[in-house]
C-alpha cells in the first residue's frame, strides 16, 4: 500500500481480520495464553463493574431534566475538562496516531497537531457563547432567533446522523479489539461483543444520564493518561531518556529515507496534498461542531467554568498528544514496519504491539500484563466515547424533536426524560445492528463522515447564529441540510467506500470523487449555503432577538 492510498485510514482504520491474525499470534505465543486472556478478562470486568457502580450511584441523584441532560450543572471546570478529554480522546486517537507516526514519521504527527489545534477553535469561538446561549442542545441556540420547529428538526437530524456514524465506528472497533484479545473468532461471538458494548452504553445513559456519563468519562481519562504515561516512561527508559537516540533508532529501524522529515506521506502527489488539506480542515473545524463535545459545555454552572474546562481539556489532551510522539516513534524503534503492517496496514496495532514488546515480548508475563492494561484502557476509551455520543443523540431527539416539535413545547420534564431514555434504547439497538453488520468493514469512512458532517452542517449554523444578525431560518436549514447532504454524498462516492483495498466495500468501484475526506468541498459549501439562504430569504431577521442573543452569549446574562 502506497502512502497516498492510506489517507484517513492511517488515523482511524480498524481492519478486523488483519488485526486479529497478527495480535492473535502474539497472544497465543507461549504456554501462558489462557492465563493472559484471564488477566485481560479480569481487567475488563473490573472496569465494567466499577463504571456500573458509578452509573447507579449517579442515577440515584438524577431527578430532573437538568440532571439528566446537563448533570445539574454541578461540575467544576477541572472535572468537566477531564470529562471532555475522556470524551474526545477516542480509540482513533489512541490506536491510530501511534500507528501513523510509526509508519510515516513526521507526517504522522501532523494528526496530533490537527486534533489539538481544533480545541483553539472551540475555545475562542464556541465554548463560552454556547454555554451562555443554550440549555441542553445545539438546537437551543439555533431556535433562539429562528422558527422553532424546522430549525430544531434540522439540528436534531444532524446531531443524530453525526452521532450514529461515530457510534458505529466506535462499536465496530470495540468488537474487533475485544474479540481478538479474547480469542473469539466466530461471527456470533463478534456480534455478541458489539451487543455487549451497546447494552452497556444503554445502561450508562438511561440510568446515569449526564452525571453517570461524565464520571465514566473522567475515570476513562485518568486511565488513558496513566496507561499512556506508563508506556511512554518505559520506552524512554529503554533509550535512557534520550530523545535523540529514540528518534535515531526509529529512523534506522523504519528503513525509510526522510522518516524524520516532512513529505513521506503527504508529499507524494498533488492529490495527497489536497487530501491532507481537506482532512485538516475537517479535523480542526469539525471538533467545534461535534454534538457530544458541544453538550459538555452545558454541564458547568458559569461561562467562566466553561472556559476553564476547555483550558484544562487543552492541557490534558495536549499532554496526551505529546506522549503519542514517544508511543509512535517508540513503536517504530522497537518493531519492524512489516510487523506492524502485517497486522493492520494502517498501523493501528502499533501501540498494543509496542506495549507487548517493551514488557518482554510475546509469551512473557510482563508483555501480557502491559498488553492487557493497554487493551483495557482502549476498551474503556471506546465505552466512554460511546456513552457520550449516545447521550448527545438521545438528548437532541427528546429535547429538540419530541418536546419542541412533536409536543410543541407542552411536554413535562418527566415526559421529556422518558422520551430521552426510550431514544437511548432505540439508538442503542440501531447502533448494535449496524455495528454487527460493520464488524468486518473498515470504519475509516464512518469517522471521516462524522467529522465532515459536524464541520459542514453544525459549525456554520452555530457561528452564523451567534455572530451574524442577518442569518435566517432558511439560511439555517440550507446550511444544515446542504452540508449534511454534501458530506454524505461525497463520501459515498469517494475511495473510502469503494475502489481500493482498504475501502468499506471491496471488489466494486463506483468512486469518482478523488479525495478521502470531503471537507475541502462540503465545509465551504455549508458556509456558502447558510449565507445564500439568508440573502435570498424573504423572512425579515428579528434584530431584537439577535441583540438579546448577542448580549446573552457574550455576558451570560439570563443564562440557565
Amino acid at each position: 500500500m502506497t502512502p497516498q492510498n492510506m489517507g484517513w485510514q492511517g488515523i482511524t482504520a480498524l481492519t478486523p481480520q488483519s488485526l486479529q491474525d497478527n495480535l492473535g499470534r502474539h497472544l497465543a505465543a507461549g504456554d501462558g495464553a489462557s492465563e493472559h486472556r484471564t488477566l485481560i478478562i479480569t481487567l475488563f470486568g473490573l472496569f465494567v463493574v466499577a463504571t456500573l457502580v458509578i452509573t447507579i450511584w449517579a442515577g440515584k441523584q438524577t431527578k430532573s431534566a437538568s440532571d439528566f441532560y446537563a448533570g445539574g450543572r454541578q461540575f467544576t471546570g477541572f472535572q468537566n475538562g477531564l470529562a471532555i478529554s475522556g470524551d474526545y480522546m477516542s480509540a482513533a486517537s489512541f490506536l491510530g496516531i501511534a500507528g501513523s507516526i510509526a509508519l510515516f514519521g513526521y507526517d504522522g504527527f501532523l494528526y496530533s497537531i490537527g486534533f489539538l489545534v481544533a480545541w483553539l477553535v472551540a475555545l475562542l469561538l464556541v465554548a463560552e457563547p454556547l454555554r451562555n446561549s443554550g440549555r441542553y442542545t445545539m438546537g437551543d441556540v439555533l431556535a433562539y432567533r429562528m422558527k422553532q420547529r424546522p430549525v430544531r428538526t434540522a439540528a436534531g437530524t444532524s446531531t443524530i446522523v453525526v452521532s450514529i456514524f461515530y457510534l458505529l465506528a466506535q462499536m465496530a472497533g470495540a468488537g474487533v479489539l475485544v474479540s481478538l484479545l479474547l480469542g473469539i473468532k466466530s461471527d456470533g461471538g463478534k456480534i455478541a461483543i458489539v451487543a455487549l458494548v451497546g447494552v452497556l452504553m444503554i445502561v450508562y445513559v438511561t440510568i446515569g444520564g449526564m452525571k453517570g456519563t461524565t464520571w465514566v468519562q473522567m475515570v476513562k481519562a485518568v486511565l488513558l493518561i496513566a496507561g499512556t504515561l506508563l508506556i511512554t516512561f518505559l520506552i524512554l527508559l529503554k533509550f535512557n531518556f534520550n530523545l535523540s537516540d529514540l528518534l535515531g533508532a526509529a529512523a534506522t529501524n523504519s528503513g525509510k529515507e526522510g522518516f524524520l522529515e516532512p513529505g513521506l506521506k503527504y508529499g507524494v502527489s498533488a492529490m495527497s496534498k489536497l487530501d491532507f488539506i481537506s482532512l485538516g480542515i475537517a479535523l480542526v473545524l469539525g471538533t467545534a461542531g461535534l454534538p457530544h463535545i458541544l453538550i459538555r459545555f452545558y454541564t458547568v454552572p458559569t461561562a467562566q467554568a466553561a472556559r476553564k474546562s476547555v483550558n484544562w481539556a487543552i492541557g490534558i489532551i495536549g499532554a496526551f498528544y505529546l506522549m503519542t510522539i514517544v508511543l509512535g516513534f517508540g513503536a517504530a524503534a522497537l518493531l519492524k514496519p512489516e510487523d506492524i503492517t502485517s497486522s493492520n496496514k494502517a498501523g493501528n496495532t502499533a501501540a498494543p504491539l509496542a506495549a507487548l514488546e517493551i514488557g518482554g515480548g510475546a509469551g512473557s508475563t510482563g508483555g501480557a500484563i502491559l498488553l492487557a492494561v493497554i487493551s483495557a484502557v482502549a476498551f474503556a476509551t471506546i465505552l466512554a466515547v460511546v456513552a457520550g455520543l449516545t447521550l448527545a443523540s438521545s438528548s437532541s431527539f427528546a429535547h429538540d424533536i419530541y418536546a419542541n416539535v412533536i409536543r410543541r413545547g407542552k411536554a413535562t420534564e418527566k415526559e421529556e426524560m422518558r422520551a430521552a431514555r426510550w431514544a437511548t434504547v432505540l439508538i442503542g439497538i440501531v447502533s448494535i445492528a449496524l455495528g454487527a453488520l460493520a464488524r468486518d468493514l473498515n470504519v475509516a469512512g464512518l469517522v471521516a463522515l462524522a467529522f465532515a458532517v459536524a464541520a459542514s452542517a453544525n459549525l456554520p449554523t452555530i457561528l452564523y447564529s451567534l455572530f451574524w444578525k442577518r442569518f435566517t431560518t432558511q439560511g439555517a436549514l440550507w446550511s444544515i441540510y446542504g452540508g449534511l447532504f454534501a458530506a454524505v454524498f461525497l463520501v459515498l462516492f469517494s475511495p473510502v467506500v469503494s475502489g481500493k483495498a482498504t475501502s468499506m466495500f471491496k471488489g466494486v468501484d463506483f468512486a469518482w470523487f478523488p479525495l478521502e475526506n470531503p471537507g475541502l468541498i462540503s465545509i465551504p459549501l455549508g458556509f456558502l449555503l447558510g449565507w445564500l439562504g439568508s440573502i435570498l430569504s424573504k423572512e425579515e431577521p428579528d434584530k431584537g432577538k439577535y441583540a438579546e442573543l448577542e448580549v446573552k452569549s457574550l455576558t451570560g446574562t439570563g443564562a440557565h
